[in-house]
C-alpha cells in the first residue's frame, strides 16, 4: 500500500483565518548515537506542493537528499535545533527531543516576530515546548508542513552521522546513522562507546557497566 500524500488542509484552514502555519518535526529519537534533531518549517500562503514529499521514513536517502534543497527554497522560513547525546543522557530522551523541537521553534519565531502563527506538531502534545500549539498523530503522513520539517531534520541529521563516520569508522554510521545494527553492535562490543554515544541507552549503558 503506497503511503498517504500529504495535504494542505492544516496550511489552509492557518491561511484562511489570516496566520501562517509552522510545522515541527523531529529525527533520531531511537539511535544509540548523535543528537536528535528537529526542524521547524513556515510556507508562505498557496504554496505549491512539491511532488514526493512524504513521511520522510517512508523515502529513500537520495530522495530525501533531493526534495531537501527544494524544500528549503520554497520555504518561507525554517529552522532546526538539536539536543547532543549529553543532553540526551542528562534529561532523557523525550525532554531532550522536546528540547530540540523548542530551539527551532524559537528560531522561527524570533524571525516571524508579531506575525500571527500557528503551531502544529507531529505526535502528542507537549507543555514543555513553552509555546501554544496543536498536535497530530502521524502529521509527517498527512500534513505538508510536517512532513517538509521531518525531510529537513532528517537529511540534517544524517549529513551529520556521515561526517562523524569519517571520524570513528568502525561503526558503521554513514550506513546505519547510529542505530543498533550488527555491525555498530559488535563495534560497540569490540572498541567500546566514544563520546557521541547515549550512555543512557541499552545496550551502550550495559557495556559502560563492564568496562
Amino acid at each position: 500500500m503506497a503511503p498517504p500524500i500529504p495535504t494542505l488542509a492544516r496550511e489552509s484552514a492557518a491561511w484562511a483565518a489570516d496566520r501562517l502555519l509552522i510545522g515541527i518535526d523531529e529525527a533520531g529519537r531511537g539511535p544509540l548515537a548523535g543528537p536528535v534533531v528537529a526542524a521547524a518549517v513556515v510556507f508562505p500562503r498557496d504554496v505549491a506542493m512539491l511532488a514526493g514529499v512524504r513521511d520522510s521514513k517512508t523515502l529513500s536517502a537520495s530522495r530525501r537528499d533531493r526534495l531537501a534543497p527544494a524544500l528549503r527554497t520554497t520555504a518561507l522560513l525554517w529552522a532546526l535545533g538539536a539536543a547532543s547525546c549529553r543532553e540526551i543522557d542528562s534529561l532523557n530522551i523525550r525532554v531532550a527531543t522536546i528540547l530540540a523541537m523548542r530551539r527551532a521553534l524559537e528560531r522561527v519565531l524570533s524571525r516571524l516576530g508579531a506575525t500571527p502563527c500557528e503551531v502544529l506538531v507531529d505526535g502528542l502534545p507537549v507543555v514543555e515546548l513553552g509555546h501554544s500549539h496543536q498536535a497530530l498523530v502521524g502529521g509527517d503522513a498527512h500534513c505538508y508542513t510536517i512532513a517538509a520539517a521531518g525531510i529537513l531534520a532528517k537529511t540534517l541529521r544524517d549529513d551529520l552521522m556521515q561526517r562523524l563516520a569519517r571520524r570513528y569508522p568502525p561503526y558503521g554510521w554513514d550506513r546505519n546513522m547510529g542505530y543498533g545494527t550488527a555491525r555498530h553492535l559488535a563495534a560497540l562490543t569490540e572498541v567500546g562507546p566514544c563520546a557521541h554515544h547515549r550512555r543512557s541507552f541499552a545496550p551502550v549503558s550495559q557495556l559502560t557497566l563492564l568496562r
